[in-house]
């Protein structure tokens, strides 16, 4: 009989399942796990320290979120007090925070979504008073674009 022990008469002790491994059942972690990319913060710094090349970093930019200071309206705030006007965006919402302030509104778009959403004649400044600022101008934008169209396009 199923579930007893035929010789005692008794009934049999089941085994507990197995503890289910994240992932799915029965699956191993992997032995050699894939290393993760760098956060864009790490990128900034490795680009702006000349540990990354520029298509290095792009790649990373194009995937990782980006923090955006809004006002009333849809859209990039756009600072004109610059030599061409630029817009702030940030790597982080704590390096957002320290430019704009605890209450400020933002949204969160990809870096991707920056090269295609960005106004043409628009540059943006990655950490405004981080400790490694980056800044685009309009022509390193339409060079992101150029980069971009060929990656995806041949």
């Amino acid at each position: 009989m199923y579930g007893y022990d035929q010789s005692a008469g008794t009934q049999a002790q089941y085994a507990t399942p197995q503890q289910q491994m994240p992932g799915g059942y029965g699956q191993q972690p992997p032995l050699y796990p894939e290393p993760s990319p760098p956060s864009l913060a790490d990128a900034v710094r490795a680009f702006t320290t000349g540990q990354l090349a520029a298509e290095d970093f792009q790649q990373v930019f194009a995937t990782s979120k980006v923090y955006c200071p809004r006002g009333d309206n849809p859209g990039f705030l756009a600072l004109h007090n610059t030599q061409q006007p630029v817009i702030p965006m940030f790597t982080s919402l704590k390096e957002l925070r320290r430019y704009a302030g605890k209450e400020s509104k933002y949204f969160v778009i990809t870096g991707a979504e920056v090269i295609d959403l960005l106004p043409t004649g628009y540059g943006f400044v990655l950490d405004m008073e981080g400790e490694h600022r980056m800044v685009f101008d309009a022509k390193a934008v339409e060079q992101m674009v150029e980069f971009a169209m060929r990656r995806m396009y041949g």
